[in-house]
């Protein structure tokens, strides 16, 4: 392995993970994803997060080779899901006299999975800094993005920020680590939205309170534990971040759909082909084959979202409760939602979808547009006219 030096003395010690399937066995990882870890090297020296356990057998040895010798005297926790703190005991195997640094809720958790004495453990006060020589680390607290824990620390020196799940994304990192040598725009993005919906977004009124904590900090390197190093941008993925968290959209439309026999799947093309002759964008998913992972991110970024289901057993379809149920728990904010489906006796799968939109914190746009039986041009022509003008109004 080779060592990076980012700045300054830090070192990328990171690696990649093109094995895993599924991110927190949940989320598809088709360009696989970075687990990355740092190590400051100075008078006394520190190891930023650690890997996960498994993921690379050189990880110690690369550690080792930097430190030619000398002791590792720190290892900072910023966050205690595994990705970051499975190698925690094979550190203090390989390091016995290192010191943990984390804030007190760290130390609750550490207590819960490894068998760490208290003579190993350096409790730290949000705000504090440590002082390894050179450079002066703060730590600076951001609960619940993701988890009750978290920190981020800062390098006073460099003003490197290590920043953790926050600014992070997936996709492993070929090639360079930098967001200024590689695509960022046209390979990194979809990636970094899809991580900040599918894991960070549900916390977005927290990220608010992070960069107000931060305000005024200057920032010159971001190096989150996943995804890119920011040295030629940071203010980029700040002004992403920024959106996201605030919820702003994209002109556009998701449309989101569930049929058994097609006639759903037509009124979802009717209804997309009327959107896109005014002009608007639209995102077309069929729950059975898309996965959650990208429909959530699709409905992130845009305004409008429309759902349609079949009636399955006097329900909506599994498929499209599975969705729904994604949607509550991520917690979008200022969407435009209205909702179409056919069935042949009841309208089940429309009521249950109209039942549970206040679920999802939404209210419905409009009449719903329903069919019984077959999905004929005659039944829905200028149904669906209607159906799409009161949607455009609410947009």
């Amino acid at each position: 392995m080779k060592s990076i030096c980012i700045n300054n003395n830090i070192h990328y010690v990171g690696v990649n993970d093109r094995k895993k399937h599924l991110f927190e066995n949940n989320w598809p990882l088709p360009y696989g994803v970075s687990y990355n870890s740092y190590l400051i090297k100075d008078t006394k020296s520190a190891l930023i997060d650690t890997i996960e356990y498994g993921s690379n057998d050189n990880y110690l040895n690369n550690i080792e080779r930097i430190l030619e010798g000398s002791p590792l005297d720190y290892l900072i926790v910023n966050h205690m899901e595994p990705d970051h703190s499975s190698m925690i005991e094979c550190v203090l195997r390989r390091f016995p006299d290192v010191k943990i640094v984390g804030n007190a809720q760290t130390h609750k958790i550490l207590k819960l999975y490894f068998n760490i004495p208290d003579s190993s453990l350096l409790v730290v006060k949000d705000g504090e800094v440590l002082d390894l020589g050179e450079h002066k680390l703060s730590f600076h607290f951001i609960p619940w993005v993701h988890w009750p824990e978290t920190m981020v620390t800062y390098d006073q020196t460099t003003c490197t920020l290590f920043s953790c799940d926050a600014f992070g994304g997936f996709g492993t990192l070929d090639g360079s680590i930098f967001d200024d040598e590689n695509d960022f725009e046209g390979h990194y993005k979809a990636e970094m939205l899809r991580y900040y919906s599918n894991i960070v977004g549900k916390y977005s009124n927290m990220v608010q309170k992070a960069f107000a904590k931060l305000q005024g900090v200057e920032i010159k390197m971001i190096a989150p534990s996943h995804g890119l190093v920011w040295r030629g941008n940071p203010g980029r993925v700040l002004e992403l971040y920024s959106k996201w968290c605030n919820w702003e959209s994209e002109k556009g439309v998701v449309i989101a759909y569930a049929s058994m026999y097609g006639n759903t799947e037509q009124m979802a093309d009717l209804i997309g082909a009327k959107l896109g002759a005014k002009g608007i964008p639209v995102r077309t998913h069929d729950v059975s084959k898309s996965h959650v992972s990208y429909m959530l991110a699709d409905i992130w970024k845009t305004k409008g979202l429309i759902l349609g289901t079949c009636a399955y057993n006097t329900q909506m379809h599994p498929m499209m409760e599975h969705l729904c149920n994604e949607i509550k728990l991520i917690a979008p904010k200022d969407k435009v939602l209205s909702v179409f489906g056919s069935s042949t006796w009841n309208g089940a799968g429309v009521k249950a979808l109209v039942k549970y939109a206040p679920e999802m914190g939404m209210e419905i746009t409009g009449t719903p547009l329903e069919i019984m039986g077959s999905a004929t041009f005659d039944k829905l022509d200028k149904a669906a006219d209607e159906f799409v003008e009161q949607f455009i109004a609410a947009l």
